[in-house]
């Protein structure tokens, strides 16, 4: 298939498509003799993959440790630990987001219930130290 109908298929721009051509990501395709790229069904698969591994927080680096050197010879276990690892990373930032939040609500529900009398520059001191 041409690049467009490719584009068409995964949601992806041809920019796109040729980038990760670029960076290796994909193979090259065949050219057809006018020279256009003619992509295989696999393609579209994979393109797939890489676009939502890069949605869920991988970098094209780590991407490409996973993907197959060859397209039909995947490494499933390497790929269900890379996946593991990356599930373990966003929980653990789940967990430090929480905290952070926790934190914030804490200084929000200081700053709001400030005691008459007391100016916010005090009463943001005492916040200071009430989360230290």
């Amino acid at each position: 298939m041409k690049i467009g109908e490719l584009a068409k298929v995964t949601g992806l721009t041809p920019s796109r498509i040729r980038f990760y051509e670029a960076e290796g990501l994909i193979s090259p395709p065949q050219r057809q003799s006018n020279g256009y790229r003619n992509y295989s069904a696999e393609v579209a698969n994979l393109l797939k993959i890489i676009d939502n591994a890069q949605r869920a927080g991988f970098s094209l680096g780590q991407i490409r440790c996973f993907l197959p050197q060859e397209q039909k010879k995947w490494d499933h276990e390497g790929l269900i630990q890379s996946l593991e690892k990356r599930i373990a990373e966003i929980e653990l930032m789940q967990k430090q987001l929480e905290e952070s939040k926790s934190e914030l609500l804490s200084l929000i529900a200081s700053i709001a219930n400030r005691p008459d009398g007391i100016s916010c520059e005090d009463n943001m001191a005492a916040a200071d130290r009430a989360i230290a």
